[in-house]
């Protein structure tokens, strides 16, 4: 959802430029449709695919959250359900002996001992000692019956998060199960793609097409945002040279300037080899200017950080921001994976300036 930046990421942005951004970005979509026609029957199933699986992890990582929150709240209810029940155990002991004592004093305890008084002060103590014990045995009667109450509605309320609970681990199986089968087509589809490839071009010159769109792409971005106020914070981009933080752990398996496509072209980033669905993280603030799939790429995500500078994050396996959106430093906003072809979960990691590629060594941190 696009809206305004708050005042801690940068100058407002009006509702007409907000409404303009989306119209832009909505163009540069409609580029890319366009832009890819040319694409086999293959292609686009690889995209179709990896789109599911997106929208799968994306759903089953919201299922797994609410399944943590709901498994914390039964911890918490059935604590309090325990505290509860001690409580009224407590409460119930004392009162069976408060009543035994009035039951074995007689039918009118005070009146037995008013009769049997001489000192006036000592009958005014009596009976105010009375009054009291009755007004405290009232006093604790309410107090059990609300503790009973409030165990009641606790032990509903354990029965109710464990449906929930129930329920949503059954959402996460079901995703899980459609992630697997999605995994499967995608399998399939990149082994036929791949022998496509192969029958049609060579792998320079498609790895050469890949890198022309992404190109095209950032040029049609930056032609987008022109108009649009850039993120603005005490720390710009540019005074943050070997600071930042790393967008993701893993072993970088090639750098900015390598050989690749048998020598043929060099890397303009770093690739990232990673644990599965790792998280992919923002390494400054900014606004999210693309979020969709690009082919070589995968699912991909450009991100403005103002004077020019832009990051990419591509071959992620789910996306977590939608174009507009605003994002802090170390805010997750994918997870890495294998799309756009890649044989092992990788996040591929670009810096720009001004639409050209910069070392990302010369910008995160040891």
């Amino acid at each position: 959802m696009l809206s305004a930046a708050p005042a801690a990421f940068g100058q407002e942005v009006t509702p007409a430029q907000i409404e303009a951004l989306k119209d832009r970005i909505e163009g540069i979509d409609d580029w890319l449709a366009d832009a890819e026609k040319d694409r086999s029957a293959a292609e686009r199933q690889l995209a179709d695919v990896e789109r599911t699986i997106s929208r799968l992890t994306r759903e089953r990582r919201s299922l797994r959250e609410q399944v943590k929150e709901q498994q914390q709240r039964l911890v918490e209810l059935q604590g309090e359900e325990q505290k509860l029940t001690q409580t009224l155990e407590r409460q119930r002991e004392s009162l069976k002996k408060q009543i035994r004592t009035a039951w074995m004093e007689g039918d009118a305890p005070a009146l037995k001992v008013l009769l049997n008084e001489i000192d006036p002060d000592n009958i005014a103590r009596t009976m105010t000692y009375y009054e009291y014990l009755s007004q405290n045995t009232i006093t604790r009667l309410e107090a059990f019956h609300k503790n009973l109450k409030d165990l009641q509605v606790t032990r509903a309320s354990v029965q109710s998060t464990r449906a929930e609970l129930a329920k949503t681990e059954k959402g996460v199986a079901q995703r899980q199960k459609e992630l697997e089968s999605s995994r499967q087509d995608r399998k399939k589809t990149l082994a036929s793609l791949n022998q496509d490839i192969r029958s049609r071009r060579n792998e320079k010159d498609e790895l050469e097409s890949d890198r022309k769109r992404l190109e095209n792409l950032l040029s049609e971005v930056q032609q987008a945002i022109a108009t649009i106020p850039s993120p603005n914070e005490s720390e710009p981009f540019s005074s943050l040279r070997n600071k930042l933080p790393w967008p993701a752990q893993g072993k970088v398996v090639s750098r900015f300037g390598d050989e690749y496509a048998e020598g043929k072209l060099r890397r303009n980033g770093l690739l990232i080899q990673t644990k599965e669905e790792a998280e992919v993280k923002a390494i400054h603030y900014g606004r999210v200017v693309f979020a969709n799939w690009l082919r070589g790429f995968g699912l991909i995500t450009i991100i403005d950080h103002g004077d020019g500078y832009m990051t990419l994050y591509g071959h992620s396996s789910s996306l977590f921001t939608s174009p507009g959106d605003w994002v802090a430093a170390g805010q997750a906003i994918a997870l890495t994976g294998r799309t756009g072809g890649t044989e092992n979960p990788a996040l591929y990691f670009e810096v720009r300036h001004n639409g050209k590629p910069d070392n990302p060594g010369r910008w995160l941190g040891n």
